[in-house]
């Protein structure tokens, strides 16, 4: 199907028609430069699709190429309209409701992307997510998904996330909007830090749990900023073996490596007796991590399990750890690591960070003034 296709717009191209076929999805689309839409704000042609509601397969895709020549000779003459076009566009689409749209948007998806933990995180944890918050057995439009847009405090995080997925699926379903406007400014630098326990009040809270299986849980995502899924994605047999440096296997981001921060609590948390809580695993991370969560934070006083993970990075700062390390550690990019925890450093992580600097045993040392430099310094004074 790709081959014929390249052959049918080289064909247009060597006929000089100003319309080039696309495929989104299992239908074949039309790119040109179209005047406006009578609903767009633009005043001038700009590069637009246009929906055929054809099938890609070899008869569309004839079926298209002859629409394209029809519809270049009218843009030559100046005189293409959309008014017929998009009634019979609205006609075709009577049967694709937001439910039709959402299968064919994640059938593009994961055409687009290789399916992979990480693909699936992201398509149910920002996506899926947004798209369920939609009525599914409604007609696809702008105003449906501009009222699902406003229905979220502007400058905020779902705003944001919101914005970005409406974006996606109007680009995709030939939806001639943009969000964009409305995404504000949220970033993870305008959140207000948390307040954070100490290190000595996560061991004291790692102790007072009393479940085996959910302290080991607990233990590890405070040793090695996991997120609270992550903790059941593990090479156990690594751990088991002794070794203080873990494999992640899967998860959120992928595989990767981290080192404990700090290494005395590999052993005060007896990371090497692996215990695992006996919860149902065939779910996405996202659950799984709501399941660690609904446990976990009514046994931590005044902070929640995700702030381990954050204090994880906190820490690491404060030690001096490679910002790139850090934030492959946490399986994040160097990007999301600075937004999120650089302005988290108060002055009580600097003093801390000077201090151990000042106690290297290899930190340059100031010159001394001797007798003839003090000579020196009475002369000029």
């Amino acid at each position: 199907m790709i081959e014929k296709l390249a052959q049918a717009n080289g064909r247009l191209k060597a006929a000089k028609v100003g319309a080039k076929i696309e495929i989104k999805g299992n239908r074949l689309y039309l790119r040109a430069t179209f005047p406006p839409k009578s609903s767009s704000s633009k005043q001038i042609p700009y590069q637009q699709r246009l929906a055929l509601g054809i099938h890609a397969n070899p008869t569309g895709l004839s079926e298209a190429e002859k629409e394209a020549r029809k519809i270049g000779a009218l843009l030559d003459c100046k005189e293409f309209s959309w008014e017929p076009y998009l009634k019979a566009s609205a006609e075709r689409e009577n049967a694709n409701t937001v439910a039709d749209w959402t299968l064919r948007f994640e059938a593009d998806y994961f055409h687009r992307r290789r399916r992979s933990d990480k693909s699936e995180s992201t398509w149910k944890g920002d996506y899926l997510k947004v798209l369920r918050q939609l009525p599914q057995d409604e007609l696809l439009s702008v105003d449906l998904l501009k009222t699902l847009v406003l229905a979220t405090t502007p400058d905020s995080k779902s705003r944001k996330r919101v914005c970005m997925v409406a974006n996606a699926l109007a680009k995709f379903a030939g939806l001639d909007y943009d969000f964009r406007p409305y995404a504000g400014r949220y970033s993870p630098r305008r959140v207000s830090p948390r307040d954070l326990p100490d290190d000595l009040k996560i061991a004291q809270t790692w102790s007072a749990i009393k479940n085996p299986a959910w302290r080991w849980v607990c233990g590890v995502i405070a040793t090695y900023g996991l997120r609270p899924h992550e903790a059941f994605h593990l090479d156990y047999n690594e751990i088991k073996a002794g070794s203080q440096v873990i494999s992640v296997l899967g998860g959120k981001t992928g595989a990767r490596r981290v080192w404990p921060c700090y290494p005395e609590w590999h052993d005060q948390f007896e990371i090497e007796q692996v215990r695992l809580p006996n919860i149902d695993l065939d779910r996405s991370n996202t659950r799984i991590g709501e399941s660690c969560s609904k446990y976990l934070n009514p046994r931590l006083p005044g902070f929640k399990l995700y702030d381990l993970r954050h204090c994880w990075a906190v820490r690491t700062l404060e030690f001096g750890l490679d910002l790139t390390l850090a934030a492959q550690q946490m399986g994040h990019s160097v990007q999301v690591h600075t937004d999120t925890y650089h302005h988290w450093i108060t002055d009580k992580h600097h003093q801390k960070a000077f201090e151990a600097l000042m106690l290297r045993s290899d930190r340059p040392k100031a010159p001394v003034l001797g007798l003839n430099q003090q000579a020196f310094r009475q002369q000029i004074d």
